[in-house]
């Protein structure tokens, strides 16, 4: 028996037309976004530009995304833009954003356009879920927002204003089906302005910390509004996360250069920039030195990953040139335009380097 089908009372209905008129006065700007008003008299939004705004904003908040968004549509202002991009360019571009498959699916998705269906992006959700990383979100969230497919669009925020609009006794991912169903039957001809009036109410009045009910749309109907809203939505019982361990080898030649090598096109981190690291394993390990050189200990970085915490200890030596040759070297203050993700920034840092 579904969750719906256990409650005793039937889930109450979204007013798509108090949620849009409350929208049409209070959307947030967004550089992404095409306004309301501007939506109104025809101008239309975007495709190339919500799809990147999407992936971006994936486990990433509107705040961090910002300059990122700027640089790409500053330096690939189309579609065809970034398909015509060195992979290698966008992975530096994406250094520090996280979850970096997202920038090989993005690079991926970018030339699926172009070489599949001449640089436009298919109007359907079905159609842009055949595309390299395009997942159900996204392509719902493209297809609402740009062509006004009547389709529900499930975000985080929304997921939280819907827990709390319907009471939920159950954390969200189990009550998945019942959200959707809500949204789905409320979901107006103004489909995307609709789905983005919906992330606003979450990111604007019904926050995780803070439920402005006395200035929401969605007040009269909710039921969460009936008692304590911020008891919503059920936490999920979190697992676990396991720590690794491992050892970072930083080395410069005697000018000073950093030797650098590219991980693994695939996996964790894949195709990014690091310096050279034990394997991170579940039980500390003694460093097994890449090359001889006078090593000498600068530390530890901490960091952490969706699922698991890393430990990393530093260590850094100045070695001959020729020992090496898979990676190569750069000068310290070039290391900006290297593909680095953050943990290995850090590890720079804690080696003197940056």
């Amino acid at each position: 028996m579904s969750n719906a089908a256990a409650r005793q009372n039937p889930s109450p209905s979204i007013d798509a037309a108090a949620v849009l008129s409350w929208y049409d006065a209070h959307a947030r700007t967004l550089p992404w976004r095409t306004a309301p008003a501007d939506r109104a008299r025809g101008i239309r939004p975007d495709p190339y530009r919500v799809w990147l705004s999407e992936v971006m904003l994936q486990q990433t908040t509107v705040a961090a995304v910002g300059k990122y968004y700027a640089r790409f549509t500053t330096l690939w202002p189309t579609v065809a833009d970034l398909a015509a991009a060195p992979l290698e360019s966008v992975l530096v571009e994406w250094a520090g954003l996280g979850y970096y498959a997202r920038a090989r699916n993005l690079h991926a998705c970018a030339v699926a356009v172009v070489e599949q269906h001449g640089g436009v992006f298919p109007s359907t959700s079905a159609e842009l879920l055949t595309l390299p990383g395009v997942g159900p979100y996204t392509a719902a969230a493209v297809s609402a927002i740009c062509a006004d497919e009547e389709i529900a669009v499930l975000d985080g925020n929304v997921d939280r204003v819907l827990a709390r609009f319907l009471a939920l006794p159950v954390p969200v991912r189990e009550a998945k089906d019942e959200i959707r169903a809500v949204v789905q039957a409320a979901v107006p001809p103004r489909a995307g302005d609709f789905a983005q009036a919906l992330m606003d109410l979450g990111a604007m009045i019904c926050t995780p910390r803070q439920a402005s009910c006395m200035l929401c749309p969605l007040e009269p109907a909710c039921l969460g509004a009936r008692e304590n809203p911020l008891n919503y939505p059920i936490k999920p019982e979190k697992a676990e996360r396991p720590t690794r361990f491992g050892h970072a080898f930083v080395m410069r030649d005697a000018s000073g250069d950093v030797y650098l090598q590219k991980r693994a096109a695939t996996g964790l981190l894949g195709g990014m920039t690091e310096t050279p690291t034990s394997d991170w394993a579940g039980n500390r390990a003694t460093p097994q030195f890449p090359v001889v050189g006078e090593w000498r200990n600068a530390g530890q970085v901490i960091h952490v990953f969706t699922h698991f915490r890393l430990e990393l200890d530093v260590w850094t030596a100045v070695v001959d040139p020729s020992s090496l040759s898979a990676g190569w070297w750069t000068e310290p203050q070039t290391l900006g335009a290297q593909a680095l993700p953050t943990v290995f920034r850090k590890v720079l840092v804690a080696a003197g380097v940056e």
